[in-house]
């Protein structure tokens, strides 16, 4: 495999994570040795480690990158809507388009949490429970009346629903047999249709 040694530092810790992250998909955490992702990307295995102190390191950075960047692109998106309404159509289509996009660490992030240090699994677990939160308030602002406080689902069934529709969207890794344009139409309007159907 060519070497790729004239990238640029940052860009190359990027390279190995996005590797990683392909490899851990295939073959799990515990399948990828230091000297999978070095070739991965063109480097030795101990080259590997002038950007990352270990193997656990580099599934830490990944698992909790993707939650910083999960909560802060929903929390902007929900912050730039309109009304409520668009506020959950913004939040369902960037957890789409996550999804869609990387369907690797969506399968990492499933699969590998336990094997994250107990440091990085409460970073995760709190980003992750903030994350949401985005989603809890987003919803309970669409299925809710203005002004309408004590109708409608309680905090814990717009929890549980915010999980459900997670989950579905989060399920693409292996359901997404359609091209992307469609899948993401189709995930998009089963989400919304999810969250608002009356009598809830």
């Amino acid at each position: 495999m060519a070497r790729m040694s004239s990238a640029p530092a940052g860009s190359r810790r990027d390279q190995i994570v996005a590797a990683a992250a392909e490899l851990f998909a295939r073959r799990g955490f515990h399948g990828v040795g230091i000297d999978d992702i070095g070739a991965a990307v063109g480097i030795s295995g101990p080259g590997v480690y002038r950007h990352f102190r270990s193997k656990d390191a580099v599934l830490g950075h990944m698992l909790v990158g993707i939650s910083e960047k999960l909560l802060a692109g929903g929390q902007a998106r929900t912050a730039a809507a309109g009304d409520p309404a668009e506020a959950l159509r913004a939040l369902i289509r960037w957890q789409v388009d996550f999804a869609l996009d990387h369907p690797a660490l969506i399968t990492v992030h499933a699969r590998d949490l336990a094997n994250l240090t107990e440091t990085d699994q409460r970073r995760v677990r709190r980003l992750q429970r903030a994350y949401v939160e985005v989603w809890v308030v987003a919803i309970g602002r669409t299925v809710r009346p203005a002004g309408g406080a004590g109708t409608g689902p309680d905090q814990a069934g717009l929890r549980a629903a915010a999980h459900a529709v997670l989950g579905l969207i989060n399920s693409t890794p292996h359901s997404a047999v359609l091209d992307r344009p469609s899948m993401a139409a189709l995930l998009e309007r089963m989400a919304y249709a999810a969250l608002t159907v009356p009598g809830w």
